[in-house]
């Protein structure tokens, strides 16, 4: 690879990403490059300052500039938390309009190639929420992946004796699907449709 170590950092690091090869990434960034007063220069200085200043909102997980996120802030319904996967599945659901409630983002689903275990799981904010809370419903909105359906059974028996409903997504959440790939419509269909777990 040419173009010094520097540029090669930048190249690996973009690789990195989701979605990303190295291919895509030599391709973004030489672009960044060959525009870097109109792209590379503005978006430098504003990832700096997302580094300073994005924090997790303390209650729901979300990522917010203050300790409470304006959905956690705001009036929304207090009686039902959906509980997701991570942030972008709270966004999924928040373009599609479909939900007036809370979110909880338990930062990843239970997973033995990834490591990632119940003790990592946001398990316990979400059920000193539930009992500090009016909570009535609990909805997993997980991925229907096998991770994700893991993740689901075995919360769905952590929080039985808490007495809230336990229900999932219902149709339109098709075997494989990734809520941040779903349109608002079946995002919709598959809230306004849950079952109990």
């Amino acid at each position: 690879m040419s173009g010094g170590d520097q540029i090669g950092a930048l190249i690996d690091s973009f690789a990195k990403l989701p979605g990303l090869g190295p291919r895509s990434a030599r391709r973004i960034v030489l672009h960044m490059l060959k525009r870097k007063n109109d792209i590379l220069a503005p978006m430098g200085s504003r990832m700096a300052s997302l580094a300073e200043t994005v924090l997790e909102c303390r209650i729901c997980g979300n990522l917010c500039s203050d300790d409470i996120c304006p959905i956690c802030a705001g009036d929304r319904q207090s009686t039902a938390i959906c509980v997701v996967q991570d942030v972008v599945d709270l966004w999924a659901i928040e373009r599609a309009r479909a939900f007036d409630g809370t979110y909880h983002v338990l930062g990843g689903v239970l997973s033995v190639l990834d490591n990632f275990g119940p003790e990592q799981l946001r398990l316990p904010s979400l059920m000193q929420r539930i009992a500090d809370t009016d909570s009535q419903e609990v909805i997993l909105a997980l991925n229907a992946t096998i991770e994700g359906q893991t993740t689901a059974h075995y919360i769905a028996e952590q929080l039985a004796d808490l007495g809230v409903h336990v229900t999932s997504l219902g149709h339109g959440m098709p075997i494989g699907g990734e809520l941040d790939f779903l349109d608002g419509g079946t995002i919709t269909a598959a809230l306004t449709t849950r079952k109990r777990y």
